[in-house]
């Protein structure tokens, strides 16, 4: 799970394997596999290195993104 930021300041905890797209829109939105939309402060490269850490602790190359 990654932690993203609410709009609001609250903390958030996403599974990053069920992310479909980001759209900056002026603030980001994180569509889900779901269907279900997030908007977050996050920068989306922060999201992405958010991401990337992610799935080096879990040993998977973010090559594959």
């Amino acid at each position: 799970m990654i932690e993203v930021n609410r709009l609001d300041g609250s903390s958030y905890w996403i599974n990053p394997h069920q992310i479909e797209c980001m759209e900056l829109n002026p603030d980001l939105t994180i569509t889900m596999l779901s269907g279900k939309k997030i908007i977050v402060k996050n920068s989306p490269q922060e999201i992405i290195e958010k991401i990337c850490d992610y799935r080096s602790k879990l040993g998977i190359s973010c090559q594959e993104l």
